[in-house]
């Protein structure tokens, strides 16, 4: 079923690299697309407005909102949520049509609590969808920004968003040599290892990659781009912000994926930018796509494995302090028969235990463990129960989880 939620653009980038000019010519192009363009400036007085006032009379299939006084990724966070739903409201009432947003921020924001606004506000999750980040590169500047000395916790702008685009425009190659481009998409690479890098001059592309690009979605990015985990695309620098691909083959224990990273980004959420994933999980036909900036984390199953397609799993890192702990933690959730019978080890109750299991939200009833780690084919998928339990009225139920909150001594 196609996904009829609003495509969001956003295009970020350092102070200088050309995000207005670029925002100029998606005005002019023909496109034949309604797009409403957010800005976003620091300052109290808007200079992007002057700058593309003129192309808005040329292309009126657009419209401009202004957000002053503030960056989009902390201060005026809450506008642009405001100016989000005043947009989606204009759509239901049949006032506005719209294919598209794309927004402009500052060149001093973080793209992340950006990208979160479309997970983690209900409102703007149901009626939008994140098509892509963009972040436009200034190729003669960009190293001096990315070797910054930062105020101590301050965070380098620069180094973010490239970290977290899902396209790279490398611009203004006009002004450097084949030598420093080499070098700079060296250094780019080193910190995203796989978005695409489109160079350009004046900012000047096709609109096509820039909107309708579906870029955050994995399983797109991966059909685009299927080598951006390969292993010879790592470089080693000094930046503390990396990359680290990994690729697994066999299917994984979906409890003990979950378990893994609940507890990695809860200890090291701070220093994930980005986290994406395909796996294999046992007892799913389909795929598990999931995504993460941060502490947000969102997956589900989606298009079933191939009969001729090899299961396993790849997922990228995008952070500071990334290292092979994590490829180790990551093969401890392979549902290989060593792996499993460790986990039933940990159950509580053996086979033929009497327990109490609570089968409605103030009711419990009593029972005896009949089997371990259960499955059947009614239940979700990846889905394995800790217990299978014969309730005293002869019903086979199963718990959900191994706790006193759902089955406990009798």
């Amino acid at each position: 079923m196609a996904d009829k939620r609003i495509p969001v653009t956003v295009l970020t980038g350092f102070l200088g690299s050309g995000k207005t000019t670029l925002l100029n010519h998606i005005l002019t192009a023909t496109h034949g697309k309604k797009i409403a363009v957010i800005e976003n400036e620091f300052g109290d007085v808007a200079i992007d407005d002057a700058l593309l006032a003129k192309n808005t009379t040329m292309q009126v299939e657009e419209e401009i909102i202004e957000m002053m006084n503030g960056c989009i990724c902390c201060t005026v966070r809450s506008d642009l949520i405001v100016v989000l739903n005043k947009l989606a409201g204009r759509v239901r009432n049949g006032k506005l049509k719209l294919d598209g947003i794309l927004i402009e921020t500052t060149g001093m924001a973080d793209p992340a609590p950006v990208a979160q606004t479309f997970f983690v506000d209900d409102s703007i999750k149901k009626f939008y969808q994140l098509d892509g980040i963009i972040t436009l590169v200034d190729a003669k500047h960009i190293e001096q920004h990315l070797d910054a000395e930062k105020p101590e916790g301050a965070e380098n702008e620069a180094v973010e968003q490239v970290a977290f685009a899902d396209r790279i425009l490398l611009n203004k190659t006009d002004l450097v040599t084949e030598g420093d481009l080499t070098r700079v998409e060296a250094r780019l690479r080193s910190i995203n290892q796989f978005a695409p890098l489109q160079r350009c001059t004046y900012s000047k592309l096709s609109v096509d990659m820039i909107l309708g690009i579906k870029s955050f979605d994995l399983k797109r990015t991966l059909e685009m781009d299927p080598e951006f985990l390969a292993p010879d695309a790592e470089h080693v620098h000094d930046s503390s912000v990396t990359s680290l691909s990994i690729v697994l083959k066999g299917d994984l224990d979906l409890s003990a994926v979950q378990a893994w990273v609940g507890d990695l980004l809860e200890t090291k959420g701070a220093d994930i930018y980005r986290m994406k994933g395909v796996l294999a999980i046992a007892h799913s036909d389909q795929k598990f796509v999931y995504q993460s900036v941060h502490m947000i984390f969102s997956g589900n199953f989606d298009q079933t494995w191939g009969p001729e397609e090899v299961r396993e799993s790849k997922l990228v890192f995008i952070g500071k302090n990334l290292d092979d702990n994590l490829k180790k933690e990551f093969e401890a959730c392979l549902a290989t028969p060593e792996n499993i019978e460790k986990k039933r080890k940990l159950l509580r109750f053996p086979i033929g235990a009497r327990v109490k299991c609570k089968v409605t939200q103030r009711k419990w009833e009593d029972g005896i463990v009949v089997a371990h780690l259960y499955r059947d084919e009614y239940m979700p998928p990846g889905v394995v129960a800790p217990y299978q339990v014969k309730l005293e009225n002869g019903d086979l139920i199963y718990t959900p989880e191994d706790s006193d909150d759902v089955v406990k001594s009798r």
